[in-house]
């Protein structure tokens, strides 16, 4: 039987975290679905887990050097059967119903290209913290895309193979027919690149589900970590998107870019670089105070919660967030069954 999805996983030395995502694909209460690793040139036991895992459905490939995420994934690509394509990342996990879901959601709606889920935060031992990415969900445009970016996260999506199909290209620096659809020049940003492409250049619609589907671990040591590099990636995403939406750019760029620094000080935040924050969050507000206006609760939240992490002592400001933490998650579950998500699918 041919798998209609293929899951696509790049594995870099994450020997600590790679079996439990496995293992949370192979869970799945959809089975029809095969599942493609991709080491890239890891130096760790990774590739040695991996192997010790047997179901007929995974296959493994190897990257002899580490080329990063968007060139693993795009090997995968090239290697998948299935109609759908589904992106996880080897330091997160999945619910049993994820793809069950996805499959239901893009078969119910021929006109999404992109399908993706809410998000559970995990901790760096996967231990789970009842906090929600709570993202736009329907009637997505390209500004919202590029300003909020609602699927959040690398293992959130599961994309129609034919709207990847719609933004593929060969690169011109390979001698061979080398087809791309993530560009390989970018190791951060390259997803929200992606995507996009997809939506910005295409008739392909972008939704999300309710249900909190994806679990992604805050890893401290993860290619999010990297605040200053993050940003790098993202301007040279936005130099990029200005060839292929120039008028979009025109109209939204600097909102875009603070809500990208307040998202940058945000994960400042959560590396307990108070100092960081700080610039970051004011830089944002200097380049478009709206976002105070426009989402004035989100950008409170961070302008706080970035001064208390630099003026309090670490473990008073620890009380503090745990307590807000609490609450948030305590409002965001509520949310999330307001909108007809049961129970058992709230984690």
């Amino acid at each position: 039987m041919t798998p209609r999805v293929s899951v696509i996983m790049p594995i870099y030395n994450v020997q600590h975290f790679v079996k439990s995502a496995i293992n949370s694909v192979l869970m799945q209460s959809f089975t029809n679905f095969e599942l493609i690793l991709v080491n890239d040139g890891s130096t760790d036991r990774s590739l040695e887990i991996c192997h010790s895992i047997h179901d007929h459905r995974i296959s493994i490939i190897n990257h002899t050097e580490n080329q990063g995420l968007a060139a693993a994934r795009n090997t995968g690509i090239r290697h998948a059967i299935g109609r759908y394509i589904a992106f996880l990342n080897s330091d997160d996990m999945w619910h049993p119903a994820k793809l069950k879901m996805h499959v239901e959601h893009l078969t119910q709606s021929p006109k999404v290209g992109i399908s993706f889920s809410r998000s559970s935060f995990m901790d760096h031992r996967g231990r789970l913290i009842h906090f929600y990415q709570m993202p736009q969900l329907t009637g997505i445009t390209a500004a919202n895309l590029l300003c909020r970016n609602p699927v959040g996260n690398g293992s959130a999506p599961v994309i129609r193979r034919e709207a990847l199909n719609d933004i593929r290209f060969q690169a011109l620096n390979h001698n061979e027919n080398y087809t791309c659809y993530f560009d390989e020049r970018f190791r951060q940003s390259e997803d929200i690149e992606c995507w996009l492409r997809i939506v910005a250049t295409t008739e392909w619609k972008m939704e999300g589900i309710p249900a909190p589907l994806t679990f992604y671990r805050l890893n401290q040591q993860g290619v999010s970590s990297n605040i200053m590099q993050q940003l790098s990636s993202w301007e040279m995403m936005i130099d990029k998107a200005k060839q292929f939406a120039p008028k979009l750019l025109r109209q939204h760029e600097q909102d875009a870019r603070a809500y990208q620094l307040r998202y940058l000080a945000r994960q400042a935040i959560r590396s307990g670089q108070g100092k960081n924050a700080i610039k970051l969050i004011h830089r944002a507000l200097r380049i478009s105070p709206s976002i105070l206006m426009d989402e004035t609760s989100r950008t409170c939240v961070t302008l706080t919660a970035a001064y208390l992490l630099w003026l309090l002592p670490s473990a008073l400001y620890k009380v503090f967030e745990n307590m807000g933490q609490y609450f948030m998650g305590h409002v965001q579950k509520n949310r999330i069954g307001k909108d007809g998500v049961k129970s058992s699918l709230i984690s």
